[in-house]
């Protein structure tokens, strides 16, 4: 009896002790699946929950999906003449033969050079980079969005800053808006759209890594817009995009030691693009302030020593020719720039920028250092197309 009692309190135990457990499994199972009942029936939030693209980052698609459609493929069919000769590109031969061809002939050679670029305007106008279009180009090939592919003219190039602007007999194009490329900070998200390596409207996203960055080697005109968004062969003349869709930049070329993306991508910034389009469109050309050839270098600490300037700030003039207004001003080689109408010039690009930038027909101020010491003169700012003519 004894036993049987005992066996008869172990089965009673472990009886309720097993609905204990599975009842704890139950309701935490069941407080995953269903809302208490009491939570069934409380109204919805006011704020609707983000969507669930927020928790790993921001959500691109809407202004993705939207630029997109203002950004097409440019083929450009370049022909150049080459010489016949077997060893034309060899310095030795050369030097025996010259450049002339008549010796050997010469025959047309073709290249075809692919980019992208941006549909500004719904009546077909198109801006590119000067280097996607080239130099005697012979046919100009448009893809657009829609599968359309349309024949287009030139309508002005401008190779200091690397802009072109292309026209497309086409109507009630999507385009892609303008922005203020001044507006822009560090650490601004962008998306960068264009064909790297034929690649058809491709978007990759990044920050705004600097901005005002020169000495890069692209153009003479320099004041680019740093990104670390993937930037590939294809891609030069495309959309630098920001979270408004509006285009702040044209993709202009990378710092790569191996030919492809590094993580540095630099754009020509709206504002600077548009004043050279607008240009293009009324005159044909972009009309910049000049002072005449002024041959400038950058100050290196042995210069500045030379020259008597205190630092490495400032644009060394090297060489010039006398029928400028610089040189009737009064600025001679030695002579280094540090500012010009009131604004501190740091390098030679900075310099080269104000003066383009000046308008035709007033006078800057100029300030320089001669032997080390302040002279400040007055000189006539003209049409750097004028000076060309």
């Amino acid at each position: 009896m004894k036993r049987t009692a005992i066996s008869l309190t172990l089965v009673v135990a472990g009886f309720i002790g097993g609905l204990v457990v599975t009842g704890r499994m139950r309701s935490a199972s069941d407080s995953r699946a269903e809302p208490p009942a009491a939570a069934a029936t409380a109204p919805a939030p006011a704020t609707a929950p983000a969507p669930a693209t927020a928790i790993g980052g921001p959500d691109f698609t809407g202004i993705a999906g939207q630029a997109v459609k203002g950004v097409a493929n440019i083929s450009s069919l370049q022909v150049t003449r080459a010489s016949n000769a077997p060893f034309a590109s060899d310095p030795f031969f050369r030097y025996f033969f010259g450049d002339n061809d008549d010796m050997f002939g010469s025959h047309d050679q073709r290249s075809l050079s692919l980019g992208s670029g941006v549909i500004i305007s719904p009546d077909g106008y198109v801006v590119t980079n000067n280097h996607v279009v080239g130099d005697n180009v012979s046919e100009i090939t448009i893809s657009l969005p829609d599968k359309r592919t349309i024949k287009g003219k030139v309508i002005g190039t401008d190779p200091s800053t690397d802009i072109a602007l292309l026209k497309i007999n086409a109507t009630g194009l999507a385009t892609v808006p303008w922005g203020d490329s001044n507006q822009l900070k560090v650490g601004e998200w962008v998306l960068a759209i264009g064909s790297p390596f034929q690649l058809s409207r491709t978007v990759t996203a990044g920050i705004v890594s600097a901005t005002g960055r020169t000495g890069m080697g692209f153009a003479d005109y320099e004041d680019f817009i740093q990104t670390d968004a993937a930037i590939n062969p294809g891609n030069s003349g495309g959309a630098l995009i920001d979270t408004r869709g509006e285009l702040v930049g044209i993709n202009t070329g990378i710092y790569s030691e191996s030919g492809g993306y590094q993580g540095i991508g630099f754009a020509v910034p709206s504002n600077l693009a548009r004043h050279v389009v607008d240009d293009l469109m009324k005159y044909g050309e972009v009309r910049r302030g000049s002072i005449g050839y002024l041959g400038i270098e950058k100050l290196t600490p042995d210069l500045a020593q030379e020259v008597g300037a205190p630092d490495t700030s400032g644009a060394l003039v090297s060489r010039m020719t006398r029928a400028t207004e610089a040189y009737r001003a009064g600025i001679r080689p030695g002579d280094v720039i540090v500012a010009f109408n009131g604004r501190k010039v740091d390098d030679p690009s900075q310099f080269f920028r104000f003066v383009a930038d000046a308008k035709v027909g007033t006078t800057a101020a100029i300030r320089l250092l001669r032997n080390g010491r302040p002279v400040d003169v007055k000189v006539a700012v003209v049409s750097s197309a004028q000076r060309r003519r």
